[in-house]
């Protein structure tokens, strides 16, 4: 929908009143919004601010490419797809193609965009742009300076067993594994 387009707006959108900054980072900034609720009160909403990011279902060989790093958010060491955040300008596809190499060494030939979601639109506008491809070659693995992780090949029965165990439990991930599945039980996603 079209914030600006006042005759088409949902009967539940906030009118925003005012935006206060609070908080500019490297990679996020939040917000303070005072907005007027449908039954014409006003509200606050704290909004994050988030460029984007891309992930990728990178299947080899009949399993799927996954990296294990530590997230300090969860405190604890993850086990997730490949992915990355979006950089000023660059486009979902490129950034998706950027993040696979650098974080496993492998190079799509090809890649299929499968779905853009939301991660958490209570609180931040980030969103995901998940991509597939089994169309791999060897490439050269690139880590950033402050990025520390090891990149592994895993088959959908380890990876299932990963999320009973919590090592796989953030939604791209789970997301990844669960279209790896229909589209090994089904043929498509």
């Amino acid at each position: 929908m079209n914030k600006d387009n006042h005759s088409t707006r949902h009967p539940f959108y906030e009118e925003t009143l005012e935006s206060k900054p609070i908080f500019q980072g490297r990679i996020i900034s939040l917000q303070v919004d005072t907005v007027r609720l449908p039954n014409g009160e006003t509200a606050t909403r704290e909004i994050v601010r988030h460029p984007g990011a891309v992930a990728v279902v990178a299947i080899v060989d009949n399993k799927m490419l996954v990296v294990e790093q530590f997230r300090k958010p969860l405190e604890k060491v993850q086990v997730e797809i490949p992915a990355g955040k979006l950089d000023a300008g660059e486009e979902p596809e490129a950034a998706a193609l950027r993040e696979l190499e650098e974080e496993t060494g492998y190079r799509a030939k090809s890649i299929k965009h499968l779905q853009s979601f939301s991660t958490s639109p209570g609180f931040a506008e980030e969103v995901v742009h998940l991509y597939f491809t089994d169309d791999l070659e060897q490439g050269t693995v690139r880590l950033d300076d402050e990025e520390f992780l090891t990149c592994e090949a895993i088959t959908l029965e380890q990876a299932l067993t990963y999320i009973l165990e919590g090592r796989i439990c953030d939604a791209k991930t789970l997301l990844a594994v669960y279209a790896w599945r229909l589209r090994t039980l089904t043929g498509s996603f």
